[in-house]
């Protein structure tokens, strides 16, 4: 990896699709090789088995991702209804006994039961996370607790559920499969609600496919795939290069957006507070500072304790190189 001077390239947003069987890290560092820099992250981790969107920040984007974790989420599922596992998805060992096919059945025939369950589980809601989740214990992730031996009983913690919708359910080896919709709030875990639907209707439940379609404004249709293992480098192959969404672009998209002039980006890029008779409204902050005459993001603002005036909360250096593409 070529070395950089501090502040060069590139910076920017990335949308991609992640595949089966890559950890979120794994698509990290396939990114960080791409385009030849260590400064890569994402917001909102994805299990190896599950797919679909996954926001990285490169660069000076990496500042953005505080800000875009705790966007919602829509998510496509199946849950298998039958039997509960250790992990909550199809890689743990079954608790439990196996529910009756016949019982199976019945939820098949007459959904009644299941559709009340699931509604049961929309709107805000308490949930206790999967043990097999990232939640720190004691400093410690929870899953690496559960892998170690450990029994980890997480605290219930409140979420909302917009949408639970189902779309399909089918007998297969004996089971009840449910494909559903999930519009969730950030901090929902889908497993938990597989492990919570079986529950509800006594029989058990996993997860047994996940795909993540939306985060925020940014929807698995506009996704890039990511490089290839053996794919050209970003130097080495411009045109099959990622593209990066500028950083003003992106913010714009899950932030309000307030407007400076360059006079008030200096400043704010100074460490000064600046002017802004609607600070005291709190509903529209954090917001992203953006100069309307190039697009470019230059901090993230909110209110400073003195009425009226602003302070950046994050700064975004000035680039020499208006070019936000690799």
């Amino acid at each position: 990896m070529s070395k950089k001077r501090a502040g060069e390239g590139p910076h920017g947003f990335l949308l991609l699709d992640k595949p089966q069987g890559m950890t979120s890290h794994d698509v990290v560092a396939r990114v960080r090789y791409h385009l030849g820099t260590r400064k890569v992250g994402h917001a909102g981790t994805l299990d190896p088995a599950a797919t679909g969107v996954l926001l990285i920040g490169v660069g000076h984007g990496t500042k953005l991702l505080t800000y875009a974790v705790g966007l919602d989420k829509t998510y496509e599922a199946t849950i298998r209804l039958g039997h509960a596992t250790i992990t909550d998805d199809a890689e743990g060992e079954r608790l439990g006994q196996v529910a009756p096919e016949s019982e199976l059945r019945a939820l098949f025939d007459d959904r009644t039961r299941l559709e009340t369950a699931i509604t049961s589980l929309t709107g805000d809601i308490s949930q206790v996370p999967s043990a097999v989740s990232a939640i720190k214990v004691n400093g410690v992730r929870s899953y690496a607790r559960v892998r170690g031996g450990e029994d980890v009983q997480l605290e219930a913690r409140p979420i909302r559920v917009d949408r639970f919708e189902l779309r399909d359910a089918r007998i297969s080896d004996g089971f009840l499969d449910v494909d559903c919709v999930v519009d969730c709030s950030s901090g929902t875990y889908i497993r938990a609600l597989a492990r919570d639907l079986g529950e509800a209707l006594e029989v058990g439940g996993h997860l047994t496919a996940l795909r993540r379609t939306r985060v925020g404004e940014f929807g698995v249709e506009s996704a890039q795939q990511v490089p290839e293992r053996d794919a050209p480098r970003a130097e080495e192959a411009p045109s099959r290069a990622l593209a990066l969404t500028p950083l003003g672009e992106a913010a714009a998209s899950f932030l309000p957006v307030h407007a400076v002039s360059e006079r008030e980006a200096t400043a704010l890029r100074f460490g000064q507070w600046i002017e802004a008779p609607g600070a005291s409204d709190t509903e529209a902050f954090p917001a992203a500072a953006i100069m309307p005459s190039t697009g470019e993001l230059v901090a993230i603002v909110e209110p400073a304790p003195k009425k009226g005036l602003l302070k950046s909360a994050t700064v975004i250096p000035g680039r020499k190189d208006p070019d936000q593409r690799v």
